[in-house]
């Protein structure tokens, strides 16, 4: 990203310092060689570049976007120019206020240095400074040593062998030592501190210009036959040019996005500079003791170009090699995040998964601050699985997770627990708030849509819960899925809250479902038979197997309740198991007993769970070999849910339907009907529901259903039953439109085998006949 244009072109702080600076060089050079008449037009550059200088700190500590440790810093910086503005119109006076203008400097002007020196030290103390390792100290007392051997080579070099020649300007000296000391504190800086607050390339220009300020200070040699020119007149003003440009490049540096700036190479020019100059100086030397020497001389330098130059040729190489790791780093830590990213989110759907939201849940119970868990997962998911392929389902997964985000809040969070189950995490709501949000959800979740070519009206069930004190993820997710199947035992497609009376009834339905596993070895269990008959005379055409479940605590427990019970721990597969010999038994003692006067047909409830179970098939086979019946008397009834698609179960009813089993399709209408199940199925027997069978006496949408059916199971060659009979003219009506079996109250309540057998015994009807049609 681009600076603003503004901060890329100079500033007018920087132009004036610049031209100052350039008029004042000039100044001094035509004053080595012309006496000026009005010295003090000299010193009016010094004086308003250091009072520009104080301007353009002042303007960056400002700064509200800076950070507050650098703001101090410039804001120091500002005083310390405003400082030495004083201080050169101390000098100023020093040296014009005689009758000869002198290079001498005061007492006041030197305090006022002093103190300029000592806020510089004290603002660049107070910089954060990151930690150092043991290589970073060997290279600062590397770089020390290179800077003190320096400048105490150039110091006697320049000015203490020259004995009393330069006793007059001591105090000079003093102030150029003291300038040193704020260059060495300056490097020391660059080296150690951290670039985080304040610009790394603004304090390079700082140190370089305070370096170059203390390096005037080897000019006092030339200025020794000029007393109206002093270095003063060129220190001050190059010391503040570089503060006015790195005011510049920190104001740039903090309009630049911080991923737009690169750190740079811990790269040092001082050995060099250093090398440079040492050199220059011996061969200055050398030059005045002969052409031997001088030749010695040549060649030392020339040896020490190739060095430097064979050290910056490696450390190019060496810039090469760093760049190419800090890439390979980069990908690195690319790579690192994308599977930090994998191992928190889902694969599927892009959203949070189970271990992302404990930790988000976890963060959010630090808090202490309010927040909800709510618990969503899609109802009859796998309906549509199986009867429109995994793809279909993965599609509709993706589609409640987009469909979650859009109707949450930023601050909310969604992820997936896995198969179709999704929880949500909403901070700073009252239960108020939750409710309309949830109401908000469950409308945008439900919304019809079509994936495949298939249109799919899907229905969630949501459980909410309120965090407590106390809670742990698991607490809060557990009792969210509690609420959330009291929703689906509910009918579904609804939110519940959870109240603490679910983990009563829970408790509840588990000692209930361990009593259960125990009720066939206690005998516990018993079969009772509804009676089918045939409109209408009410002559007995079949029975339809029943359990019971007889407790020895509570008495008659409702297969409304022990039923949903076994499918939901697994217990239904051998409760189905048992129900499925103890039906087989009866048949075969009724066939043995009563031959051809036998229940032509005796039906079986077969669950969704037991025609997925492997080798159920071959066991009923065994069942039917072993107790010698005839396969066609039974009938297998599964529901329109549980063989819908084309996955195991249909196959499973296949079998069946080859080993010679009638196939009767039960309750149907109230599932995910569809009448392609007719032709893909093996159905033999229709039952339609007791829901329709209500409304045949009148003229409603039911009776028009139930009409409408008949024609389709003549057409088809199946027989029709219609279920839940509970009244003569309902007998009628459904004779009347074409209907020949049936079976509910009626006729007949579930009975026991012993009662079947005495009607079985009597060739008479059932009592309870439909009216004389």
């Amino acid at each position: 990203m681009s600076v603003a244009p503004h901060l890329r072109r100079i500033g007018g702080a920087t132009a004036l310092t610049l031209a100052l600076v350039v008029l004042e060089a000039a100044w001094v050079l035509l004053g080595l060689r012309h006496v000026w008449s009005a010295p003090g037009l000299g010193w009016v550059p010094v004086v308003t570049t250091a009072a520009t200088a104080a301007y353009a700190c002042w303007r960056v500590s400002i700064r509200m976007d800076l950070a507050a440790a650098t703001r101090r810093f410039w804001r120091a910086l500002a005083l310390a120019c405003g400082v030495l503005t004083v201080g050169e119109i101390s000098n100023m006076h020093d040296a014009l206020s005689g009758p000869e203008p002198t290079q001498y400097i005061g007492p006041l002007t030197l305090g006022l240095l002093v103190v300029v020196v000592l806020i510089l030290i004290w603002a660049m103390l107070r910089l954060p400074v990151r930690q150092q390792g043991r290589g970073d100290w060997t290279r600062f007392a590397l770089d020390a040593g290179v800077l003190l051997i320096t400048c105490g080579g150039l110091l006697w070099r320049l000015w203490l062998h020259t004995g009393g020649e330069w006793t007059r300007q001591n105090l000079a000296m003093l102030a150029v030592c003291a300038l040193a000391m704020v260059s060495v504190t300056a490097l020391v800086k660059v080296t150690f501190a951290g670039t985080a607050e304040l610009d790394r390339g603004a304090l390079n220009i700082l140190a370089a210009g305070v370096a170059v300020a203390a390096g005037c200070g080897a000019l006092s040699p030339a200025f020794a036959e000029h007393p109206h020119l002093t270095t003063s007149l060129l220190s001050g003003p190059l010391a503040c040019l570089a503060t006015v440009i790195a005011a510049r490049r920190q104001l740039r540096a903090a309009a630049e996005p911080a991923g737009d700036r690169r750190p740079g190479l811990r790269f040092s020019i001082l050995p060099y500079v250093a090398v440079a100059a040492m050199t220059a100086m011996l061969l200055a030397g050398e030059s005045d003791d002969g052409p031997e020497e001088l030749t010695v001389a040549l060649c030392v330098a020339a040896i020490t170009a190739l060095v430097v130059i064979r050290q910056i040729s490696a450390l190019r190489d060496n810039t090469r090699l760093l760049a190419t790791v800090d890439a390979n780093l980069t990908q690195l830590r690319d790579y690192q995040a994308e599977l930090d990213h994998q191992i928190s989110h889902d694969a599927l759907t892009g959203i949070a998964n189970r271990q992302r939201f404990a930790e988000q849940v976890t963060a959010m119970l630090a808090t202490g601050e309010p927040f909800h868990v709510a618990m969503l997962d899609l109802d009859d998911f796998k309906v549509i699985n199986d009867r429109m392929g995994h793809g279909t389902g993965d599609a509709l997964l993706r589609t409640v997770s987009r469909r979650l985000h859009e109707s949450l809040r930023p601050q909310d969070s969604v992820a997936r627990q896995g198969g179709d189950e999704f929880t949500l995490l909403l901070p700073g709501l009252d239960d108020e708030a939750a409710a309309r949000l949830m109401r908000l959800v469950l409308d945008r979740v439900q919304e019809p849509l079509s994936l495949g070519g298939s249109d799919l009206e899907p229905r969630v069930s949501i459980g909410v819960t309120t965090a407590r004190a106390g809670d742990s993820p698991e607490e809060l997710i557990r009792r969210a899925d509690v609420a959330m199947y009291a929703a689906k035992n509910t009918g579904g497609g609804r939110c519940t809250w959870f109240d603490p009376i679910m983990d009563q009834l829970a408790d509840a339905d588990a000692k209930l479902a361990t009593d259960l596993r125990h009720a066939i070895a206690r005998d516990e269990l018993f079969l009772l038979y509804q009676p089918i008959v045939e409109l209408p005379h009410g002559r007995l055409a079949g029975v339809e197997a029943l359990v019971r479940w007889r407790h020895p605590e509570h008495g008659l427990v409702s297969p409304a309740t022990f039923i949903p019970l076994a499918e939901r721990n697994g217990y239904i597969v051998e409760l189905g198991r048992w129900i499925l010999r103890e039906a087989v038994r009866q048949a075969t003692e009724w066939e043995r007993e009563y031959g051809e006067n036998a229940p032509e047909k005796v039906s079986v409830n077969i669950s969704a769970r037991q025609l997925r179970e492997p080798g159920f098939p071959a066991e009923v086979a065994d069942l039917l070999r072993s107790s010698g019946i005839d396969p066609y008397r039974l009938v297998a009834e599964v529901t329109e849910t549980a063989v819908l698609g084309t996955g195991e179960a249909l196959d499973a009813v296949r079998e069946l339907h080859a080993l010679g089993l009638r196939i009767a399709l039960d309750d149907f209408g109230t599932g995910q009907s569809s009448l392609s199940l007719l032709v893909d199925c093996p159905v033999k027997v229709l039952k339609v529901d007791k829901s329709f069978v209500d409304g045949v006496t009148g003229s409603s949408a039911q009776a028009v259903i139930v009409d409408g059916l008949i024609g389709i199971t003549e057409g088809l060659q199946i027989e029709a039953v219609a279920e839940g009979v509970e009244t003569a003219d309902q007998a009628y009506r459904l004779h009347k439109m074409g209907y020949r079996l049936a079976q509910g109250f009626h006729f007949a309540r579930p009975m026991a085998g012993e009662d079947i057998a005495l009607l079985l015994s009597v060739p008479a009807e059932i009592p309870r006949t439909v009216p004389q049609i």
